[in-house]
């Protein structure tokens, strides 16, 4: 009897590396012997792949960099470092935006009903993009992630701000943070953006509709009245909040403790690409960490 050994949420499988690997800058890229390090130039760099999984391992346990196994992973310091100069080259940008990619040609992003909402959560150590949060007694130390998904929950935009940034005053931001451009429908189809109470007011409903949205903007009772009243009504403002959670399963996005904005976007990057691939009905076989 043949046992197969447990994959660590963290591990790169084969097949996630192959759409990883060509978005790594060239000269970082390769572990093969092509690569030439100049005499005294000390160290040669870990392979990316090793680095890229020492990042997941971060990213999907929640753990400190410092605190990174050095027996499997090697030194921290080393791959923190390349984790920010990857992320400086768009990397993981990259990543996210070949996740819709992939998405939308296997299973065809659900542009028509889309859904945006806001989500708060600690920032204690956070020097940039924080605030006192209103849901914590106006305590120090809070960030909200603003995020807008498609019709499955799979994420489109996604924009960290301090903790008193209300939704609305993003709302204009996130839609324009769209990763991915909607390719021209061959026949007219209307778009709908779900939201809560939070985006209620003229100004944020001119802004939706001066995207191109018809806007649906309810309050969560009303909300539960009409489902109530109609069981067959499908609800679709709640893919978002499924969206966060998803999202807060990456222990290391649950509790903010990067001190740079950059670094905790680039964490999210991460995190929405995985959550693109992972929706692809065709490679469900594949393990995306």
């Amino acid at each position: 009897m043949v046992t197969r050994r447990r994959v660590e949420s963290w591990e790169v499988s084969d097949e996630f590396w192959l759409r990883v690997e060509p978005l790594i800058p060239v000269r970082e890229r390769s572990t093969d012997k092509a690569y030439v390090r100049k005499a005294g130039a000390g160290r040669p760099p870990k392979p990316a792949r090793q680095v890229f999984e020492a990042v997941m391992y971060v990213l999907r346990t929640g753990c400190q960099w410092k605190a990174l196994p050095k027996e499997r992973f090697g030194s921290a310091s080393a791959v923190h470092k390349r984790f920010l100069e990857w992320e400086a080259a768009g990397v993981f940008e990259a990543l996210w935006k070949a996740g819709l990619a992939e998405y939308d040609q296997m299973e065809g992003i659900a542009w028509r009903w889309q859904s945006i909402d806001g989500a708060m959560y600690k920032a204690p150590l956070a020097q940039e993009a924080v605030g006192r949060n209103p849901t914590d007694r106006g305590k120090k130390g809070g960030s909200k992630r603003h995020l807008l998904v498609d019709g499955r929950g799979v994420p489109l935009s996604l924009v960290v701000t301090g903790a008193n940034a209300h939704d609305v005053t993003q709302l204009d931001v996130v839609l324009q943070a769209i990763m991915v451009k909607r390719k021209t429908p061959s026949t007219r189809r209307s778009k709908h953006l779900c939201a809560d109470a939070g985006y209620r007011g003229r100004p944020a409903l001119r802004i939706i509709e001066g995207h191109g949205y018809i806007p649906h903007v309810v309050d969560r009772s009303k909300e539960a009245d009409a489902k109530r009243r109609d069981p067959t009504r499908k609800a679709r403002r709640w893919v978002v909040e499924v969206c966060h959670s998803w999202l807060n399963r990456f222990r290391k996005l649950l509790v903010r403790y990067e001190k740079l904005e950059r670094s905790f976007v680039a964490l999210n990057h991460i995190a929405a690409a995985i959550i693109a691939f992972r929706k692809v009905k065709l490679a469900t076989n594949i393990i995306y960490g």
